[in-house]
């Protein structure tokens, strides 16, 4: 369809078909690591559902700092939770506990439907870790967490602890994609579009920054600018960042995106 070519990542990313088996084994190892050591809490339940679970990282101190939660992309599609533990490395070196929720995927629910089990997600999470709470996510996960900050969506409890909201490669206008061939499967309709796009969102009180690689495809560009410039948030282009390995420094102690979540 008209859109299809503007939304396709991995055509445009040299070697893009080898990143989910890199991506699933990096993971593999951390969390058998974090396992054998007592650090994670595999598969709590958020719901009564099979994918609604998510896992917990635990960092080395007792009490943690606080609480970074993930929200994994793929289009609302693909992926699940077990494919991302090794982003938590970062946040884990800063005293922060680390959940990262799976969700269902369309077409088998709507993306309305994921949107309120990150929300559940969310506070679930909240009540086994005090403390500031983070929230990052990417591409389709960086809609989701924008999402997050709509008035009235996380309980008032959690809502008042957001510290700061991260958004990679977020999609904030859902209404192009109603133009690719993956709404066979989205089904987006106008009025879920507009409900579901961050950008009709109120601007948020809390802290947000956009982030995005800066050689990722010109709709993903578009797509974070019109968030930062409608919300008047914070937003980093990161040289030399493409769609995929934009989220690389998740896992970096002491990269500036971990700073900017979590502090030092």
């Amino acid at each position: 369809m008209e859109l299809d070519d503007a939304y396709a990542n991995g055509a445009y990313i040299e070697g893009a078909e080898a990143y989910p088996d890199r991506w699933a084994a990096l993971a593999r190892d951390f969390t058998f690591a974090q396992t054998a050591r007592g650090k994670a809490r595999m598969g709590v339940p958020y719901g009564t559902g099979a994918r609604e679970k998510f896992d917990l990282f635990l960092p080395e101190a007792d009490a943690p700092r606080g609480l970074l939660i993930f929200v994994h992309g793929g289009y609302w599609l693909r992926f699940d939770r077990s494919d991302w533990s090794h982003l938590a490395k970062g946040a884990l070196a800063h005293g922060f506990a680390v959940a990262m929720p799976s969700y269902d995927h369309c077409p088998d629910v709507r993306i309305s439907k994921i949107t309120q089990q990150i929300a559940q997600a969310v506070a679930a999470a909240a009540v086994l870790v005090d403390g500031p709470i983070a929230l990052a996510g990417h591409s389709a996960g960086g809609h989701l967490v924008a999402r997050m900050c709509a008035p009235g969506l996380l309980p008032p409890e959690v809502a008042v602890r957001l510290a700061h909201v991260m958004p990679i490669s977020p999609l904030s206008d859902l209404h192009p994609l109603m133009q690719t061939s993956m709404n066979a499967d989205l089904g987006l309709t106008e009025e879920e579009a507009r409900a579901e796009s961050p950008l009709f969102q109120p601007a948020p009180a809390v802290p947000v920054t956009v982030w995005v690689g800066a050689d990722e495809r010109p709709a993903f560009l578009d797509q974070a600018r019109w968030l930062a410039e409608t919300w008047g948030c914070g937003h980093v282009v990161a040289p030399g960042k493409h769609h995929f390995d934009v989220i690389d420094a998740l896992a970096e102690p002491d990269s500036q995106m971990i700073a900017t979540l979590v502090g030092g």
